[in-house]
């Protein structure tokens, strides 16, 4: 299991990427395609047409970092709807390969972030 960051917002590009891309064809996407600041410290969400390999960009203080996940089998799933916001809960059930849509979250009270 990869140590993702919670003090971030992730954002999943909604298109079939090719993982041929690395550190400046992913940040091409999101500033062109997504239309967002790939300096501004939150993350980034890649996944192929197959939805077997998933890539997460990153800007940190000192240059890009990118997490790279091949599954061994099945397929990674994707949140329904248009929102690309994806919270880090969320991200964690798509990479450890839980069922998005027979799981649900329990309500829970604390800070909600701005």
């Amino acid at each position: 299991m990869i140590n993702i960051p919670s003090a971030r917002r992730y954002y999943l590009y909604s298109n079939a990427t090719d993982m041929r891309k690395s550190f400046n064809g992913l940040s091409g996407l999101v500033n062109n395609e997504m239309g967002k600041d790939i300096r501004s410290g939150d993350g980034f969400i890649f996944i192929n047409k197959r939805r077997t390999l998933i890539k997460i960009l990153i800007w940190d203080r000192s240059g890009f970092v990118i997490y790279y996940k091949k599954l061994s089998s099945g397929t990674i799933q994707v949140p329904d709807g248009e929102e690309s916001e994806v919270s880090v809960a969320v991200l964690m059930m798509m990479l450890e390969g839980v069922d998005l849509k027979r799981s649900y979250m329990r309500k829970r009270y604390g800070q909600q972030r701005a």
